[in-house]
């Protein structure tokens, strides 16, 4: 395992964290933490909107100052809570008030008396970021005074222009032009590269950069398609994906997020590759590239995003991302997936579907690829809406 600076928390931290949506009980926190733990995995991110996770790490993290012995601890029990770092997350609706007792939960919940790193939980929206910044940011400065945590950043889901609007956010009542938060974790990944200003823009501040879901909303990548696997081969399109990611230095770690040991096991394959991306590796990413170009010809849709905003407030860009990815890869299940999330994710995944749009023309002379928007939005919504269910009562 290779380890990076996390930006100006000088923080070093390993190239894959470990995320834990997914633990259903102690038994697999604890096995999970072993597993990841032996493997040179120094960070553990959670947040109390995952359920019992806090807890069932605080349960597992317990054993290191008791040193247990119990069934598959004895990894735990060598480790120091100097070797390991601590990220939770807190939603961007608490009142200033609200701050310190979460804060508290928290670490109670983790058995700890600090956390490394606080993260504002989902800063996706202009006001998300106004209410963290007038309500939450003086009181997360108030608790790292205390010594309660360590440094503070947030992580989001949002458009580009509020990520940035974001990473430029000032400490509360900074005399210098001090920025607010130290770290980000966002989406960014080679199947998505819209964030890259955001990351050139967090890397200038020297913040710590942490990938989200590298690999299930990159494309669901550990069940990749014939034609994806065909096009990336020699290599796994999975792992292609990480050293596409790794190659960029100023990323910190991505995240992962095991259920089970086991799924630590084939993304940890490169844990120690961090250089630049070799000739071959290379020539795998040119071969993505022409195969966008092949299949889609001028129906490609560059990601410039000059055709929002949408009078009908449709993901114009998203929706045409999905599309891009169906007909060049068929990354069709993926699509339908991410797909059916508009309407039903909030601002999650904002926006409306393809079928939403009026023939309104509005997008069209933005376009500079020329693209016929509103039949592009139609195919799209036939490739991946789904099959429509029968209702149970229905003949």
């Amino acid at each position: 395992m290779r380890y990076r600076r996390f930006g100006k928390t000088e923080l070093q931290l390993s190239l894959f964290s470990l995320g834990t949506m997914r633990f259903a009980s102690t038994q697999d926190a604890e096995a999970v933490i072993a597993a990841a733990f032996a493997q040179g995995i120094n960070h553990i991110e959670t947040a109390p909107a995952y359920g019992p996770s806090e807890r069932y790490i605080g349960q597992t993290l317990s054993k290191l100052s008791v040193g247990s012995a119990s069934s598959g601890s004895q990894q735990l029990t060598r480790k120091a809570r100097k070797d390991y770092i601590l990220t939770t997350k807190l939603t961007p609706t608490l009142t200033a008030a609200q701050v310190r007792p979460a804060i508290e939960a928290s670490l109670e919940n983790l058995g700890v008396g600090f956390i490394d790193c606080l993260a504002i939980h989902g800063i996706n929206t202009p006001a998300h970021l106004e209410w963290a910044s007038q309500q939450m940011l003086a009181a997360l400065y108030a608790a790292k005074a205390e010594g309660l945590i360590g440094h503070i950043g947030f992580s989001t889901h949002g458009p580009l222009d509020v990520i940035q609007q974001a990473i430029a956010t000032q400490r509360p009542g900074s005399q210098a032009g001090e920025q607010a938060f130290d770290f980000i974790n966002l989406h960014y990944n080679y199947f998505f590269q819209r964030n890259a200003a955001a990351i050139a823009q967090a890397h200038a501040q020297d913040m710590g950069i942490f990938i989200i879901s590298p690999a299930d909303k990159a494309g669901m990548l550990y069940t990749p398609p014939d034609r994806l696997k065909t096009l990336c081969a020699p290599y796994d399109p999975l792992l292609l994906n990480y050293r596409w990611l790794l190659s960029q230095p100023h990323i910190t770690t991505l995240s992962l997020g095991p259920a089970i040991p086991s799924e630590l096991d084939w993304p940890l394959q490169v844990a120690d590759s961090d250089g630049p991306l070799s000739e071959a590796e290379q020539q795998s990413i040119k071969k993505l590239e022409q195969a966008q170009q092949d299949s889609l010809g001028q129906t490609r849709c560059a990601q410039c995003h000059e055709c929002l905003p949408c009078p009908e407030t449709i993901n114009i860009p998203e929706v045409l991302r999905l599309r891009n990815l169906a007909v060049a890869y068929d990354m069709e299940a993926f699509g339908q997936y991410r797909y059916g999330m508009f309407e039903n994710a909030g601002h999650w995944f904002p926006g409306r579907p393809g079928d939403r749009c009026t023939n309104c023309g509005d997008c069209l002379p933005r376009c500079p690829e020329q693209l016929d928007i509103p039949t592009l939005l139609r195919d799209t919504h036939q490739r991946l809406k789904g099959k429509t269910r029968r209702r149970l009562w229905e003949d």
